[in-house]
């Protein structure tokens, strides 16, 4: 996973990438609606309805950003939900919403690094991430660290792009998230290098079979992969 949103700096990853969420943290939330038709907000839906069976009572974010995700979580009736992200001003936003929500009683944004997570082992129930793996530095490490905080028997659900396969839906996609995509993003956000990354990372990353055989590799056991609206998105599941 080699793809940088800066190409001209020296920074890692990780640095780059906490620069670009908090230069584009005031526009996220609409750009995130506005790209995706408002689909999004159903992928996540769609994501958290598969743990009402196991009802998980503490449950960690990870790449929170502005906390929708955590959010959408409550649907569950936690006790509690933990958004961490390593992005400062993602986190300034997501705690103004919650506070405007009202829902500050119920989650809490950290500060914090998706591969050195600050928690013991098997603390939470579940833990999930919406669009968030593609960015991590080092994949494996992250998905290892998430195993390792969560509970024997909890399941992790991560929600990201994906690569459509067919026609007509690979080629209007890849149209899309070159041309048009980018534009958009450009002029609302004012970065130049954000909406470039995005279908960059997503072209790298490994979905389907190859993301669940990384899952695999660092411990999770009957994964799953669910297809979202002809492939442009997917959901990973795995339990511990």
């Amino acid at each position: 996973m080699s793809v940088l949103p800066y190409k001209d700096k020296n920074e890692g990853k990780k640095q780059q990438v906490a620069s670009m969420f908090d230069n584009i943290s005031k526009k996220y939330d609409l750009l995130n609606h506005v790209l995706s038709l408002g689909i999004d907000i159903t992928w996540r839906k769609k994501a958290i309805r598969l743990l009402e069976k196991d009802q998980p009572k503490l449950i960690l974010d990870i790449a929170t950003g502005t906390g929708d995700f955590a959010i959408e979580a409550l649907a569950l009736h936690p006790d509690k939900v933990v958004g961490v992200d390593i992005s400062a001003g993602m986190l300034e936003e997501g705690r103004r919403k919650i506070k405007r929500k009202k829902l500050d009683h119920l989650i809490e944004l950290q500060m914090g690094d998706s591969e050195k997570l600050l928690f013991p082992e098997n603390k939470f129930d579940a833990v999930i991430v919406s669009f968030g793996v593609r960015n991590f530095e080092n994949l494996e490490k992250g998905l290892a660290d998430m195993h390792r905080v969560l509970k024997p028997g909890g399941k992790t659900v991560i929600v990201e792009f994906s690569k459509p396969k067919k026609f007509p839906m690979k080629q209007a996609y890849n149209f899309y998230f070159k041309y048009i995509l980018p534009r958009i993003g450009k002029l609302v956000s004012k970065d130049n290098a954000a909406y470039t990354y995005l279908p960059e990372s997503v072209q790298a990353f490994p979905d389907g079979n190859d993301f669940l055989e990384i899952l695999r590799k660092v411990g999770f056991k009957n994964t799953k992969c669910k297809e979202l609206t002809f492939g442009i998105s997917s959901i990973y599941i795995g339990e511990k």
